[in-house]
């Protein structure tokens, strides 16, 4: 399993430098030169890379690489990569997951998984939630451009509740800890009712496509289980990014 994994992150790291040599892959995945030969052959053998020139000394990817990674970004959409991961994420959790998508100044849910609590927060699929006053919005809008912000979601922040953000300073402020950790929370901003914890999903690009959350009724997410939530649903917005062809930065 860890050649397998070796070879992988060779691959990966060859797509992102290219052309490269064996020393500056050893350094940028702190592999042994030996572990990154190997794992070169064997990828050179399958097809997926070739010598950059006569020698073999720089390696750059196939067109074998281009078709299976074009054929997977026209097959897969962002519930298609989601759909099992919010399953698991139910099932770490206890609560209820959902999936929402950016559209003007809204998020709108366009997948979920049920808490099996029978006292739950319950949004109907295509709803639409205000993006400052959510979860899922904030963790879409914290990558963005602070100008680009103030447009989408116009001249005044409206308030829902007597939590909701509506002073444009605080709500920048928010958004700066929500990209710092990772993950955006809402306790009662658009309903009182409502607590949740959602983290962004970036595809292939790096734009916010849709962010993954956990909500439930306020009374049952306390604080703690809040951080352990964004936790978890930090990591499982990060797989499914990752699914669409989104790289962390080094």
């Amino acid at each position: 399993m860890r050649t397998v994994l070796s070879a992988f992150r060779v691959l990966e790291e060859v797509a992102y430098a290219q052309p490269v040599g064996v020393g500056e892959l050893a350094r940028r995945l702190r592999l042994p030169k030996s572990t990154v030969q190997r794992a070169l052959r064997t990828l050179w053998t399958a097809g997926w890379i070739c010598p950059d020139g006569a020698e073999v000394t720089r390696w750059v990817l196939t067109t074998r690489a281009l078709h299976i990674g074009q054929r997977a970004i026209a097959d897969l959409s962002v519930r298609d990569a989601a759909t099992a991961i919010m399953h698991e994420l139910r099932k770490e959790t206890g609560e209820t997951s959902h999936l929402m998508v950016r559209e003007g100044d809204r998020a709108v849910l366009i997948e979920r998984v049920e808490t099996e609590h029978p006292i739950r927060a319950v949004i109907p699929l295509g709803s639409a939630v205000p993006l400052h006053g959510s979860s899922n919005g904030k963790a879409m809008l914290a990558s963005l451009p602070r100008e680009q912000v103030r447009e989408i979601l116009g001249g005044k922040l409206e308030r829902y509740t007597g939590r909701t953000i509506v002073d444009w300073d605080e709500f920048f402020a928010e958004l700066d800890r929500v990209a710092k950790r990772g993950y955006a929370s809402n306790v009662g901003e658009w309903r009182t009712d409502i607590t949740a914890v959602a983290s962004p999903i970036f595809d292939h690009d790096g734009t916010p496509v849709a962010s993954i959350s956990v909500s439930a009724p306020g009374s049952r997410m306390t604080d703690e289980l809040r951080q352990t939530y964004g936790e978890l649903v930090l990591e499982a917005a990060q797989r499914i990014s990752a699914t669409l062809g989104y790289r962390l930065p080094v």
